[in-house]
């Protein structure tokens, strides 16, 4: 059996990779030579939304300068996949059909700039709703419960036209689409991975969308159903090809290598039908994450950006253990 991949999540350092400024190129490749030279097989980089006003061409092309100059710096072998989110301006499941056909676009635009990076690669993260988007009622209370589950019906039923002809575009491009559920306090439905799989398979089950599901170690702990829900859902996954892609991530987004990761319950059912690649996915304290996920937890110091720490483990080390960690627990069930 063939080793499989891992990358390393680009969270740890920025969540915009900011592909028009030169000098900020130079530390990611540092970043990335860096990592690669630990034994990582690629990286995930977060596609930072724009302001509406921007051309998503020129948004593409800045992506294709930045990958000449990685290919430049020798890291042409490297693999890359993308972490995409949809916003309110951009949101395919909104009513207004308008609105649905920018969303497309901003989506199509997001899929040729992973087809740029990474080739045959994978476009993965919230991008069905809105990240972070709470509807609120007329007199502003929030939206809960039942309730939120059905004004949720509506929006997704919208979004599968989009979702088709996304799916189809992804095809021409070489590019996977994997949904990524995303634990409720951060953001509405979908949740769960059976919730993902529900709106791509559809209510009868004869008009499934293309595209998978991303499955987020992270977000199983905090948002699962329970161990036999998730042995249905990878299983369910896998018989319709949908299992694209798994972060590796502790369930406080932090060191991945002493954590509450429960290896057994996990891999042992990804492992025997999973031959993708997986990530090592870290949230580091910086801005706007630790705001955004009301990190109390120290930041990991990034060599090249940060002043050492004495007696505080960098970026490299955390990423360094977490790699060897996930190749341990990977050889236990066969991964080698």
């Amino acid at each position: 059996m063939e080793r499989p991949e891992i990358y390393f999540s680009f969270f740890m350092f920025t969540v915009d990779a900011r592909p028009d400024d030169t000098a900020y190129t130079k530390t990611l490749i540092n970043h990335m030579q860096a990592l690669t030279d630990m034994g990582y097989d690629g990286f995930d980089l977060h596609i930072a939304a724009q302001p509406p006003s921007v051309d998503h061409k020129l948004e593409v092309d800045s992506y294709l300068g930045l990958k000449k100059a990685f290919d430049k710096a020798g890291l042409r072998d490297a693999k890359f996949t993308t972490n995409v989110g949809t916003t309110r301006t951009f949101d395919p499941t909104s009513p207004y059909e308008e609105q649905r056909k920018e969303a497309l676009a901003y989506l199509k635009s997001r899929v040729d700039i992973t087809s740029v990076l990474g080739g045959d690669s994978i476009m993965s993260g919230p991008f069905l709703y809105p990240y972070g988007a709470f509807p609120l009622t007329d007199n502003g209370d929030g939206i809960w419960s039942d309730a939120l589950l059905d004004w949720m019906e509506p929006r997704f039923l919208a979004a599968r036209s989009v979702f088709q002809e996304l799916g189809e575009y992804a095809a021409t491009k070489h590019v996977k689409l994997a949904i990524e559920p995303v634990k409720s306090w951060e953001t509405p439905p979908p949740n769960m991975v059976s919730e993902a799989l529900d709106f791509l398979d559809g209510a009868s089950g004869a008009d499934r969308l293309p595209g998978g599901v991303t499955i987020d170690t992270a977000q199983v702990v905090m948002e699962s159903q329970g161990p036999s829900v998730f042995k249905r859902n990878v299983a369910r996954a896998v018989q319709h090809d949908r299992l694209y892609y798994i972060h590796i991530s502790a369930p406080d987004r932090g060191a991945v290598h002493d954590s509450w990761i429960p290896w057994d319950a996990l891999l042992g059912e990804i492992e025997p039908v999973y031959d993708g690649p997986y990530l090592v996915e870290v949230f580091n304290a910086i801005p706007p994450l630790d705001s955004g996920m009301r990190m109390a937890r120290r930041r990991f110091w990034r060599p090249g950006e940060d002043a050492p720490e004495p007696g505080r483990p960098s970026a490299y080390d955390i990423a360094k253990a977490g790699l060897e960690t996930l190749r341990e627990q990977l050889a236990r069930f066969g991964g080698a």
